[in-house]
């Protein structure tokens, strides 16, 4: 397997080859990585005692691996969320959604389930076996059409998606040749465990440099320097929340500009996908989310002159892994992954001229890059059936353009001329219209050299 988790604590799969600089300490309980991992039950960071007896030993790593996969599961299946209702009759523990929810953008977004209407022809949905995320939602990112969905407005951790929000709030205020020189208080309150792309007190970055350090490494140091450029962390976490509501996302609640977990921090698969829609309507945001590899500033050499290093997207379905490829047109958006989220991740991706979002939160099923398997699987069944369903709801716009009350039918009525800048960004026809994801060839080689790790390390293993 490509990763471990012990004692609740999250770290990376071992299929990257670009990691960036890693936080000092292990990740611990409500830690992340913006990796999705495999839940195991082995632990190696609790010390064996010694023993003169082997059988000892052995019985007290099975006791050690059988006391955290009880502390894994028993976070997994504890309440994270006020309203969020336990009504599975065959597991009472299990989350299940809340019996009413959110209406925005239609009705049946708001009922519990899978919702979609499929037409005469149409290809039936993947199964539950192969859709297990507690919430999904899969539209079309110009008509802003919702082909089908699961749970759109159940409120969950969002991990690092959030870095969505954060980008629609704070991208637009500097420009990407502005440069700054960090100190070390713009690096204070990260979380335990945070990912860092390795930005270093008293050394000088761009915007740009910033931005990628966000998008490809999920970094909360970039974030954190971004914040404190916009007058500091609990100025931008108010900002993001009142863009939220500018943006009709009321499902969410925001507490940390990185998407860190924190109790109350919550937001839904329908909002995630309204900020990727928003920030897709950016170019500078449309670049940095769907560059695959980049170069990144490092320490200062001799004579000065800054040293660099690779980094590499950890959307998956944009770089590959060693057990997933890049997805054909995938062109953004971004992924999290944290102990009470999951694994989280919204995406777009083009085929001719549709493009189709897909957000997919926390899969049931504990399988290595299981986020971005039922992405694609969604991604596959909303290219073939585009034409084939009904819309079940539609993705409304900006409250200066939308009333956002889902009031409409899911045909996708407009309200006070409806949100024609979104659709003049994302309908095929405004300049930048064709998507296409940066530095794939790079990714691509870099798959290759994670492939080579990983089967070097096993069979080191051996």
């Amino acid at each position: 397997m490509g990763s471990s988790m012990g004692s609740g604590s999250i770290r990376p799969s071992g299929g990257a080859l670009f990691r960036g600089v890693l936080s000092a300490t292990r990740a611990k309980r409500g830690t992340f990585s913006d990796v999705p991992t495999t839940f195991s039950a082995y632990t190696a960071s609790v010390p064996a005692r010694p023993s003169t007896s082997p059988g000892a030993a052995v019985r007290r790593g099975r006791s050690l691996r059988t006391a955290a996969a009880l502390a894994v599961s028993g976070l997994l299946a504890s309440p994270l969320l006020t309203g969020t209702a336990y009504a599975d009759p065959k597991d009472p523990k299990a989350p299940a959604p809340p019996a009413k929810m959110s209406q925005i953008g239609g009705e049946r977004l708001g009922t519990p389930g899978v919702q979609v209407q499929l037409k005469p022809g149409a290809p039936k949905l993947p199964g539950p076996d192969a859709l297990t995320a507690r919430s999904w939602i899969i539209s079309d990112a110009a008509s802003g059409k919702v082909l089908a969905a699961k749970n759109a407005h159940w409120q969950l951790a969002p991990a690092s998606t959030l870095k969505m929000l954060f980008a629609d709030t704070v991208m637009p205020k500097f420009p990407k040749n502005q440069k700054h020189t960090v100190k070390p208080a713009d690096l204070a309150g990260m979380g335990v465990g945070s990912s860092l792309v390795g930005i270093k007190e008293n050394l000088t970055y761009t915007v740009h440099d910033l931005w990628l350090g966000v998008f490809l490494r999920s970094g909360n140091d970039a974030v954190h320097t971004l914040s404190a450029m916009n007058g500091g962390t609990k100025a931008t976490v108010q900002q993001m929340q009142q863009h939220a509501k500018e943006l009709n996302a009321n499902d969410t609640h925001v507490v940390t500009p990185d998407g860190y977990d924190a109790p109350g921090q919550v937001s839904s698969a329908y909002d995630l996908t309204l900020f990727a829609r928003a920030g897709l309507r950016n170019p500078d945001f449309r670049e940095y989310c769907s560059t695959a590899s980049a170069q990144f500033p490092g320490d200062k050499g001799k004579g000065g002159k800054r040293a660099t290093f690779g980094i590499q997207n950890t959307n998956r379905l944009l770089s590959g892994d060693y057990d997933i490829k890049p997805y054909p047109g995938i062109a953004g958006v971004k992924n999290g992954s944290t102990t009470n989220a999951g694994s989280t991740f919204t995406g777009v991706a083009q085929r001719g001229d549709r493009k189709l979002l897909v957000t997919v939160m926390n899969p049931e099923k504990k399988v290595h890059n299981e986020a971005y398997r039922e992405a694609a699987s969604l991604l596959d069944w909303g290219f073939a059936a585009a034409d084939k369903v009904e819309p079940v709801g539609r993705l409304v716009g900006p409250r200066s353009e939308d009333d956002g009350t889902g009031a409409v039918s899911a045909q996708g009525k407009r309200h006070k001329g409806g949100h024609g800048s979104t659709q003049a960004a994302l309908d095929g026809t405004g300049p930048g219209a064709t998507w296409t994801a940066v530095g794939i060839t790079g990714g691509a080689v870099v798959v290759l050299g994670a492939v080579a790790l990983v089967v070097r390390r096993r069979r080191a293993a051996k």
